[in-house]
């Protein structure tokens, strides 16, 4: 029984995509699978030279981390040192896509810091095991490493655990 639990945990764990602290396998949006909301390819390998913190994001969960997106506006970070992605996961809803992507190019204008992009198959979802209809948050370091993943509203606790995570990555 032990034996069995051990190698049960041990093929759990090991098919997560994404693993704290390693460079994600590169993944690009374009074309059927998606991109940036003008058009143009979405490629991970921007995640570089910057902290970022990275939304991928059923758009019915769009609210699910409202408090923490409005306090991480609120910390003004660096933009030098500091970005940010949203990804929306457009298979996720019963939305239309064309309503989405309209919804999409007012905020990329309003938020001009923030790159919008969006995922038509649920491709990260496939690649990086994401959660799928959720709202997944993700930092990188400046070497694009993965140092934080949480799929569920980020409150209390765990969201200062998020800003220190961020801002002892600024350095």
């Amino acid at each position: 029984m032990k034996k069995t639990l051990t190698t049960l945990l041990i093929s759990t764990v090991a098919t997560f995509a994404l693993t704290v602290g390693e460079v994600p396998k590169a993944v690009t949006l374009e074309g059927d699978n998606g991109g940036l909301v003008d058009g143009t390819v979405w490629s991970s390998s921007t995640l570089k030279d910057k902290v970022y913190v990275l939304f991928y994001v059923d758009p019915d969960k769009k609210d699910d981390n409202e408090a923490f997106i409005d306090a991480l506006h609120a910390k003004n970070y660096d933009r030098e040192k500091y970005g940010s992605v949203a990804i929306i996961n457009l298979k996720a809803t019963w939305l239309p896509n064309f309503a989405i992507e309209k919804k999409l190019k007012a905020k990329q204008e309003q938020f001009p810091d923030t790159t919008y992009a969006k995922d038509k198959t649920k491709y990260l979802v496939k690649e990086w095991e994401l959660a799928d209809d959720s709202s997944n948050v993700l930092v990188f370091d400046k070497e694009g490493k993965l140092l934080y993943q949480y799929s569920d509203p980020i409150k209390g606790e765990e969201m200062g655990k998020v800003f220190k995570i961020i801002e002892d990555n600024l350095q």
